[in-house]
């Protein structure tokens, strides 16, 4: 229930349909409770005590959001909420609200705006924690957590946070049920996932029927005394909460040590089948190879009674995440007991938990390879089927880059193994051999890689790094008429008489040229040049004025024969050297951004009515999902200042982002023009590490 930006679709109608269904079953919950709530304890009283409590405490996140996808970090903006937890500013969200942001904004009920970093995350129960970045001694209101085991069936809460990105907002509803998990057939263990982890594999939610939209993920489930109670994270008919006491466990564990540590036992567990004997346990269903329970002589078929001397009873689906919960609150690295029937015959076995790895390493763009990669946890290897996590992930690989286009290329889910006849066991490696071939590099550098595809071993060649962009070179000048024309075609012919007309219309005349000087106009038909007579009478014979023109000397005079009206003219014209085209014009790329710019060539200032004296670059390609493109930056921008200095040409613009770049500015601020409009972009770029 994220709020993304690129997804602000709806229309105003459903909107509107949607407010209105929630405002109605908000009152109708109101009128409701109004009637069972004491005559000197008004629901109204209570709301506004709650209300009173969370509000300075309540926050619109703002985030500035990574994926990745064609062999590139892609950048794009999302919205959420939160709340304040400790003095300090510390502020509990959804791990898919904060957790793969690199940029984070907080605005108060007062419309003040800070800043915000990660502390930690945690995919497996989707809580995350933020910290407001303040000055020193600042201290911010907090909101108290309730006891949410203590939370009944009908019992009316408040669903706070931030709706389709929206100022603070408050809807009522009734707690419907405690234990709330999805059907297996949803998921395929049985609940929404969070970079690969199965968040009903821990959570039970609490279901209520107050209304939350895209926005108020991370935003928290209230009871009337004012207390955090859930925090509001999926939709499906009813609103999901994850438990206050499981997600004020997770933030007291991310702001102490910034992860979450788990038990892992590497068992596959499922309730009991429906003619099983016996009264408790939980059916091991599959148990993972180089695992603690298989060292520990645990097999599939086994019913598990006890752990660490606790009871398992998994009867239902429900029940799972109970025993789940039960593993991985283990110790880890200190051994434990497990009692089990095995053939109708109890055994005791000693397994010695490890912790538990994250199934999804982190992802980073190599851009020198055109690649998106990741390390291999130990499980996306075993389901590669994989005898070890060495090696590098292909996560996804950008079209036309140099991994996309060696021979053979890479792919999705390829393990890079090796480069350079040195083995690659981590991104760290892929990173640091990286470095080391393209350190002094002036041109890709062609680079034997081997890949593993399956069961198949491969090499190719990959040419890595970067090349700059090419000057195109120039045209060989040659002489012009500086006007702009069409093609006489027989239907014009015989709309303007005589049928058998042959030539071109002049479109357009350029100002202060020589053609202008010599009385030219739009509308002029040109029928010969120097007494040689057009022959054009179809689109396709466009070039054949120009072509002429070019056979003779820049300085040359030439003797048009014109119609204008009904009036035939012999108009002398001085030609004069052609001007450069759009792709002759010099460019720079800005890797950090990722948008590229030209000169302005004579034809831009022309078209734009720019005046003569015009300087800046024009914006030539704005890559989607870079820092450029979440600015607002469009193509045909044209530059004229970065960050107050001038930009009269590319060499200038090279220079102003060079420096910024090295400086790692926090904010850069483009002018550009773009039509008749003049604006300022903002751009807040977050620095890579080099």
């Amino acid at each position: 229930m994220k709020m993304h930006r690129r997804s602000q679709s709806s229309t105003s109608a459903v909107l509107l349909s949607c407010l209105a269904a929630g405002l109605l079953l908000s009152l109708a919950n109101a009128a409701w409770a109004e009637e069972a709530a004491p005559p000197n304890d008004t629901l109204r009283a209570r709301i506004e005590s709650s209300v009173g409590k969370v509000r300075p405490s309540l926050v619109r996140i703002h985030v500035v959001e990574t994926y990745y996808d064609e062999g590139r970090e892609m950048k794009f903006e999302a919205s959420g909420s939160g709340a304040v937890i400790t003095p300090e500013g510390h502020i509990i969200t959804n791990h898919h609200v904060a957790g793969h942001a690199k940029q984070l904004k907080c605005v108060f009920a007062d419309k003040s705006e800070l800043e915000a970093e990660l502390v930690g995350t945690d995919p497996l129960t989707d809580i995350a924690v933020i910290k407001l970045k303040a000055e020193r001694g600042r201290t911010f209101p907090v909101v108290s957590f309730g006891d949410s085991s203590q939370v009944q069936v009908g019992e009316q809460v408040l669903a706070m946070g931030c709706p389709l990105a929206l100022s603070q907002s408050v809807t009522l509803g009734v707690i419907s049920n405690t234990e709330m998990t999805m059907p297996q057939w949803m998921q395929r263990g049985g609940g929404p996932e969070q970079d690969g982890e199965d968040v009903g594999s821990l959570v039970r939610w609490i279901g209520h029927d107050a209304e939350i939209f895209p926005g108020n993920s991370g935003g928290p489930l209230v009871n009337l005394q004012g207390e955090i109670i859930g925090i509001n994270e999926i939709k499906l008919g009813l609103s999901g909460a994850i438990p206050g006491n499981m997600a004020k466990e997770v933030a007291l564990q991310l702001i102490s040590k910034g992860v979450v540590r788990r038990a892992w036992l590497g068992l596959e567990v499922q309730p009991r089948l429906k003619h099983s004997r016996g009264d408790s346990g939980v059916l091991v269903g599959g148990v993972l190879k180089g695992s603690p329970a298989e060292e520990a002589g645990v097999r599939s078929g086994d019913l598990l009674l006890k752990v660490a001397g606790t009871g398992v009873d998994v009867r239902f689906p429900e029940q799972l995440p109970d025993f789940n919960r039960l593993v991985s609150g283990l110790a880890i690295g200190r051994s434990v007991e497990l009692v089990l029937t095995r053939d109708g015959s109890e055994k005791r076995l000693r397994a010695t938990p490890r912790e538990r790895e994250p199934y999804q390493p982190k992802q980073f763009e190599l851009k020198q390879w055109g690649l998106t990669v990741r390390d291999l946890s130990f499980m996306i290897a075993k389901e590669m089927k994989r005898k070890s996590t060495e090696g590098v992930l292909v996560t996804s690989v950008r079209p036309g880059g140099p991994a996309g286009e060696a021979k053979p290329g890479l792919q999705k889910d390829d393990v890079i193994v090796s480069v350079g006849g040195k083995p690659v066991r981590s991104v760290r490696d892929l990173r640091t051999l990286t470095a080391d071939l393209t350190k002094e590099a002036s041109e890709p550098v062609p680079s034997l890689t081997g890949f593993e595809r399956k069961t198949e071993q491969f090499v190719t060649v990959v040419k890595v790094g970067t090349s700059d962009l090419k000057d195109p070179g120039l045209e060989v000048r040659k002489a012009w008429l500086p006007v702009e024309t069409q093609v006489i075609t027989r239907d014009i012919a015989e709309a303007l008489g005589p049928a058998d007309l042959k030539g071109f219309r002049i479109t357009s005349v350029y100002e202060g040229s020589t053609a202008a000087k010599a009385g030219l106009r739009p509308g002029d038909l040109i029928l010969s040049v120097d007494g040689e007579k057009m022959t054009a009478s179809a689109p396709e014979h466009n070039e054949e004025l120009q072509a002429l023109i070019r056979q003779y000397k820049v300085g040359n005079s030439v003797e048009l024969g014109i119609r204008r009206g009904d009036k035939a003219l012999n108009v002398p014209v001085e030609l004069v050297i052609a001007p450069k085209i759009t792709r002759e014009m010099k460019k720079f790329r800005d890797d950090d951004f990722e948008f590229t710019v030209r000169d302005i060539a004579f034809f831009d200032k022309a078209s734009e009515q720019w005046k003569e004296e015009q300087r800046g670059v024009l914006v030539d390609q704005v890559k989607p999902g870079g820092w450029a493109a979440l600015g607002r930056l469009q193509p045909s921008d044209l530059i004229v200042e970065v960050d107050g200095k001038d930009i009269p040409d590319v060499e200038a613009m090279e220079s102003a982002m060079t420096s910024l770049a090295k400086a790692q500015a926090k904010v850069v601020v483009f002018k550009i023009l773009r039509g008749i409009h003049t604006l300022y972009i903002e751009l807040e770029p977050k620095w890579e590490s080099k």
